[in-house]
């Protein structure tokens, strides 16, 4: 068992095998007189050491685990086994876990963006698992496709480039030709998406966040990424009740969604709604290379509240 004092994320990864697909899990244990079991579900262009700093605030209020998601985090694909990397697949991977990891235990289930989407799919097909859960989290987080600012036109373009770059040919194209350090460098200077991403970097630290964007858009299978994309742009998770009540984290400047959207459809979804607002949050999630300081934003006083509860 590692110092519990251990800055590394690597003291607390451990090999993962779930139906074939060899990935990793990170494993960090309670504090003291702390119980909770929370199970983190990362989202889109993931890897374990991505989140450690969130991790470790979240690991004060009770043990975390967080697993790999087929196709992410250098984890087997779907597609290695003859399976898509459909919502409802995602849904049955975790079902799995939860069933293995909990069996007689409780659990507090944080999703982070596509995380949580895939976390209430799989409530929605395994209700029975609603009496486990002691309420799930969403670290901006949505469920439906009109959660996005985008407008109808420029949804459709990206709904059109997602199942183009998800062939077999386009995805083994951008993974062998352009998913270096010298492409994706100049998109992201280019680009505005590009831009706003690491608007808070001087050069030396914009060298090291594309050096690990490389490794991370590496890491994660490329069809994969643009199967769930193109999922996620059409996605409707407001069609079965969940009987879970629902922290949402929000950021009021995220450029990516609509709250006054993602409230509606959440408080359709879920028995009870709860937003938090986590002010300091410039865009969407902080950068890439974040540390435990700069994670904390992503659980505001008002979740830290909720999660200091005794289980």
């Amino acid at each position: 068992m590692p110092n519990k004092t251990s800055q590394s994320p690597s003291d607390y990864i451990i090999p993962l095998n779930m139906n074939g697909l060899q990935g990793r899990m990170l494993r960090m244990p309670a504090p003291t007189k702390r119980n909770r079991e929370i199970l983190l579900v990362y989202g889109h262009h993931a890897v374990l050491e991505r989140w450690w700093g969130l991790v470790q605030n979240i690991n004060e209020y009770g043990a975390v685990t967080m697993p790999d998601l087929p196709g992410f985090g250098g984890m087997d694909s779907f597609l290695k086994i003859g399976k898509k990397p459909t919502l409802d697949n995602y849904a049955d991977y975790l079902a799995s876990f939860i069933k293995l990891r909990y069996k007689n235990r409780h659990v507090t289930i944080i999703g982070i963006s596509f995380g949580f989407v895939v976390v209430t799919r799989m409530l929605q097909r395994y209700p029975e698992l609603s009496k486990k859960v002691d309420f799930v989290v969403s670290i901006v987080g949505f469920i439906h496709k009109d959660d996005f600012i985008f407008k109808q036109s420029a949804r459709r373009f990206y709904v059109f480039l997602a199942r183009l770059f998800a062939t077999r040919p386009i995805s083994y194209l951008i993974r062998h030709v352009f998913l270096n350090a010298f492409v994706i460098k100049n998109l992201y200077r280019r680009l505005s998406r590009g831009k706003k991403r690491f608007a808070e970097a001087d050069v030396a630290e914009f060298e090291n966040f594309i050096d690990f964007d490389v490794y991370l858009w590496q890491t994660n299978d490329v069809r994969t990424h643009w199967l769930t994309t193109y999922q996620f742009l059409l996605l409707d998770n407001c069609k079965v009740h969940v009987d879970v009540p629902v922290w949402h984290v929000y950021a009021p400047n995220d450029y990516y969604f609509n709250n006054s959207v993602v409230e509606q459809h959440m408080r359709i979804t879920f028995s009870e709604y709860h937003p938090v607002e986590a002010k300091e949050i410039v865009n969407h999630t902080p950068s890439i290379l974040a540390n435990k300081k700069e994670m904390s934003v992503l659980v505001p006083p008002g979740l830290r509240r909720v999660l200091s509860r005794k289980v």
